[in-house]
């Protein structure tokens, strides 16, 4: 980055070294803060003539989840007794020290690390007139200090009536416990771990899909054990033993087609990774795996109406298949059920017909009942980073998919894991001075017209709330001032 360039990379270290020679003011205001910032201002309390420090984050357990800051680092400051207000849904950064201010987007350690050097800048230093607007706003040293040297009345009163820009509200011992039990109960992830399954996140899901009930042919009857003392022959051997296939396997009621569809679905959009780890899909290729299993749903739907019509036939018949086989040998045995419920003896067919019938009807199931356990159920579950690290995962991933470079997004996930998100890996952030250079610092026509720009650009975010007339107005006056 160019020494000239207004653009910076602001990380913890940076930001941290920056307060630290303060000597007459410092503005803080994000959504959160880091431990380094932190542990930064609190030195400056430890001076025999601490700086006026003004500090406003958004105090909420959702910033801190999103790694905009750290519990540490607040309690450090109220340990501190550095006063602290609140400011909801506020998302831009903040920071003035002494003469020298940045306007910078604060890193949610969530979704990415800290900038690690200048070449992903995420700062613009502010000219001097801006930092006195953005001071006289943010910062009541300031203010009061703007309004006791200004000559013109009406000037100052202006000054004294400018809305106040950040929370009013301080962070008291209620507000912190609250959030502090929260994020107790359910601690934030880890970020750095968080940050590596998001590597594998856009490329993979796993897929879990299971077709339960429509295997109606699978379903076996157990067949009364007074029923089978009767005798055996070799007539329905392939069905009856003990128990009775429901359904033939040749039947149309079978859910054999459905099957193999299935399979050919599960084959096609999501091979196996093996049994430790499952079947996944690509995220590119889901799209077209759910309009398949739409199309799978309306046949399992046409074959549940099918089976509907037709099964409690089908059952019937089954049923009456069973009572015809054991009629004669219920009439070389007869039960002593039978006999003793016969006024005639022997007893005629329909009699033994009839119970065999009734014995059955308590074995068969109804049509209904199976119908209704027809079931397509479809899981999907992002990578874990337990998963990830399995020494076979990317061999697997490898063999799945031969055609993808792999390679690139694991070594992504591998380097993620050596970047700490505390700031430890950004020496040269925390050693090299910020550019000297300033926009706007050679006339006061030059930051008027720098402010118009940069106040309009920043009066589309309602989280600064400087409006673009108001902006260039104080930058104007101020930059008069400042430049004589």
């Amino acid at each position: 980055m160019s020494p000239d360039s207004v653009f910076s990379a602001l990380s913890s270290g940076r930001i941290a070294k920056l307060i630290r020679s303060a000597t007459s003011r410092v503005v803080y205001a994000a959504p959160g803060i880091q431990d380094l910032p932190a542990a930064a201002l609190v030195e400056l309390t430890q001076g025999l003539f601490s700086p006026y420090l003004t500090v406003s984050l958004d105090f909420d357990e959702r910033t801190l989840r999103m790694g905009y800051g750290s519990l540490e680092a607040t309690d450090m400051l109220r340990k501190a007794k550095i006063g602290l207000t609140h400011s909801p849904g506020f998302r831009s950064g903040i920071l003035i020290v002494d003469e020298r201010g940045w306007v910078f987007t604060p890193v949610a350690h969530y979704l990415e690390d800290e900038p690690h050097s200048d070449e992903t800048p995420n700062a613009v230093e502010l000219s001097p007139a801006q930092v006195e607007a953005f001071a006289i706003r943010f910062c009541p040293a300031t203010r009061h200090e703007a309004m006791n040297t200004e000559s013109d009345p009406e000037m100052a009163m202006e000054i004294a009536n400018l809305p106040h820009e950040l929370g009013i509200n301080t962070v008291d011992e209620s507000h912190f416990e609250e959030v502090k039990k929260a994020i107790t109960i359910a601690p934030p992830v880890k970020f750095d771990i968080a940050r590596q399954v998001r590597v594998f996140e856009p490329y993979l899901q796993y897929v879990e899909m299971k077709l339960t009930g429509a295997a109606i042919q699978k379903h076996r009857v157990q067949i009364p054990t007074d029923i089978q003392k009767l005798g055996a022959s070799a007539d329905l051997e392939g069905r009856l033993r003990t128990t009775f296939d429901l359904l033939e396997k040749s039947s149309k009621l079978s859910s054999e087609k459905l099957e193999e569809a299935i399979n050919l679905i599960r084959k096609g959009f999501t091979p196996s990774l093996g049994k430790s780890h499952g079947r996944v899909v690509l995220k590119n290729a889901k799209p077209y795996l759910e309009e398949s299993l739409v199309e799978f749903r309306n046949q399992l739907v046409a074959h549940q109406e099918t089976v509907r019509l037709d099964l409690q036939t089908k059952l019937d018949e089954s049923r009456q298949q069973v009572v015809e086989y054991y009629l004669p040998l219920a009439k070389a045995n007869p039960p002593k059920a039978v006999i003793g419920g016969s006024m005639i003896q022997p007893p005629p067919d329909e009699v033994f017909s009839k119970w065999l019938s009734r014995r059955l009807e308590a074995a068969f199931p109804k049509a209904e009942a199976l119908i209704q356990k027809m079931v397509l159920d479809v899981q999907f579950k992002d990578v874990t980073f337990e998963t990830l690290n399995q020494p076979d995962f990317l061999i697997a991933v490898k063999k799945a998919f031969p055609d993808e470079n792999w390679d690139r997004v694991y070594n992504e996930f591998r380097n993620i894991s050596h970047v700490s998100s505390n700031g430890q890996r950004d020496n040269r952030l925390t050693e090299e001075p910020l550019p000297l250079k300033r926009l706007a610092d050679t006339s006061p026509l030059a930051a008027s017209n720098l402010s118009e720009q940069t106040a309009l650009a920043m009066s589309s975010d309602a989280s600064i709330g400087i409006g673009y007339f108001e902006a260039k107005c104080w930058v104007t006056t101020w930059s008069s001032k400042l430049f004589g």
